[in-house]
């Protein structure tokens, strides 16, 4: 018998890559270059969505 993979809920605002290092063209004074770290605020980092009966609404 087949055996079901269970389904993951990928973020639709970042597409799974919930993390992205953005070079800004500067370098520091040892050469290495400076990037920003931005994560995406609609999972907060997870790359994945909770089902629709876990997420809580109001207080």
């Amino acid at each position: 018998m087949p055996q079901h993979a269970q389904i993951t809920r990928v973020c639709r605002d970042c597409d799974g890559f919930a993390t992205t290092a953005i070079t800004t063209g500067t370098r520091h004074r040892d050469g290495t270059r400076a990037t920003l770290r931005v994560t995406c605020p609609a999972c907060k980092g997870t790359g994945t969505t909770a089902p629709a009966g876990v997420v809580r609404a109001g207080r």
